[in-house]
């Protein structure tokens, strides 16, 4: 195995830090550039003259191909060499940034973007596994907990890096940023990591399951983005419903027949994990919908210029950073869907005070307690989810939480710019609509207030995770770590 394995010193030796490093550099990459670009959607809408809303594919598409190949990801990586395949997800992503970075129009960047979402699928759910691969010891947690806080520093800086490259460089920067530290993490993987694989792994893949689900979702978005200029009821817009809802239904049937499904369709029938589940997706949700919605409100309708609308956006950092950190603290003092339920209702009533808060000081306070608020919901989503399945069934419960959060974080991307256009009554105006973002932004807040209320009857029963529970922070860990994310 490592070179770590067996030693009980707490001390980490070169080798132990640049497996670390490789892994941080990987989780924050992907991260970062995330979240960089909801502060360059703008930017990218002048360069290219089409309406900012128009360009939220940039962001839904990478999702979409990041939460359907997630658990694939993770698949590979156990037959084929942890290693092995991380090395080739950092190449994917680095040879995509220069893609992205090359590209002449809205179509070769979103295809460039939903390309790199696949190849992000090769890194972020595999980081993890490859650092407690190599540390089998005390050490382990103390390593992922450097590598998580990372991924949480890639989130955070996101905007800002986002919004500065933009005004003071340029958009396509901020990708081809990602190539030296792609190789960096590539050569540091191959020179210090030994490979790793699950010796017990089968060989089952569950790529029909992942192309059928990723095929349905997005004819349905299409279907959802085009609807108002193609006509609600014209043959193109059915036939994109039409077409969802098959591929949707034979993902159905792909699962129920596949030896190693991607997504394990019995636990829909266990209803206080789907309950929680439920709510942590809307969490994740309100999460999405303000990182897009408010960037678009700060530069296109308040006029800030990218820079300063990435410093407001630390606020909402700082808040996400604050609440993911503490939670784990929290959860051994008070049951997780409480702390999820005090979350979800926070982010809900600070992001109503969102839309009237006007000046910029007063926003970004604001801004900060919406960022805790969904920052406490969906860190605890698969704390909370773990205590409601059997032991020998926690990763394929942390698998269809996290294919959950962040598919239905893309449809809600999308289903809220087509809204927006909606209500501003022209899609090349909707961007700069100050109170129509705002009343988007209310609705999302009242999604925050039901996913607290979809928690009362937990939260009443007793059920679940129990005050001072020692187990509820690291199964989530646990979890997430077996479905290599």
């Amino acid at each position: 195995m490592s070179g770590s394995a067996g030693r009980t010193t707490a001390l980490f030796s070169r080798r132990d830090r640049a497996v670390i490093a490789a892994t941080s550099i990987a989780v924050l990459l992907v991260e970062l550039d995330w979240f960089a670009l909801n502060l360059m959607l703008p930017v990218i809408a002048r360069d290219f003259g089409t309406p900012a809303t128009n360009l939220q594919w940039l962001v839904s598409g990478y999702m979409l191909t990041l939460g359907a190949l997630m658990i694939v990801g993770g698949r590979a990586a156990d037959l084929y060499g942890r290693r092995r395949i991380i090395v080739v997800g950092l190449t994917g992503f680095a040879v995509m940034s220069v893609v992205c970075s090359a590209a002449q129009n809205a179509v070769w960047l979103t295809a460039g973007r939903a390309v790199q979402g696949m190849a992000a699928a090769l890194v972020l759910p595999i980081a993890v596994a490859v650092v407690t691969a190599h540390f089998r010891d005390g050490r382990q947690g103390r390593a992922v907990g450097t590598v998580l806080a990372f991924s949480a520093v890639g989130t955070a800086l996101g905007p800002f890096v986002g919004g500065t490259f933009a005004e003071l460089v340029s958009w396509r920067a901020v990708f081809l940023l990602n190539v030296p530290f792609c190789a960096l993490a590539a050569l540091l993987m191959l020179r210090y990591v030994t490979e790793s694989r699950d010796q017990g792994a089968t060989r089952g893949m569950d790529l029909p399951g992942a192309i059928t689900l990723a095929g349905g979702l997005t004819a349905v978005m299409i279907a959802v983005d085009q609807g108002s200029d193609w006509g609600w009821g014209s043959a193109a817009t059915l036939a994109c419903f039409a077409v969802g809802a098959s591929m949707l239904a034979l993902f159905v049937a792909v699962e129920r027949r596949a030896a190693e499904p991607l997504i394990d369709l019995s636990l829909l029938r266990n209803r206080p994990f789907v309950t929680v589940t439920v709510a942590g997706t809307a969490s994740n949700i309100v999460y999405c919908l303000v990182a897009v919605l408010a960037a678009l409100y700060l530069e296109q309708a308040r006029g800030l210029s990218p820079l300063e609308s990435g410093v407001v956006f630390l606020a909402l950092s700082a808040g996400v950073g604050a609440a993911s950190y503490w939670s784990g603290h929290l959860a051994h003092r008070w049951r997780a869907e409480v702390l999820m339920a005090v979350g979800l209702l926070l982010s809900g009533v600070a992001l109503a005070a969102l839309t009237w808060a006007h000046p910029l000081p007063l926003y970004a306070a604001v801004f900060a307690v919406v960022g805790a608020g969904v920052g406490l919901g969906w860190a605890l989503t698969n704390a909370a989810t773990q205590s409601y399945v059997s032991a020998g069934r926690l990763a394929a419960a942390s698998g269809l939480v996290l294919t959950s959060l962040v598919l239905w974080g893309a449809v809600a991307v999308t289903v809220a710019a087509t809204v927006l256009e909606e209500i501003s009554g022209s899609a090349g105006g909707a961007a700069s609509d100050g109170s129509a973002i705002n009343g988007v932004l209310r609705v999302v807040a009242v999604l925050a207030v039901a996913g607290a209320g979809v928690l009362v009857p937990l939260v009443r029963s007793g059920a679940g995770t129990s005050t001072g529970q020692p187990a509820t922070a690291p199964q989530g860990a646990d979890a997430a770590r077996r479905t290599r994310s």
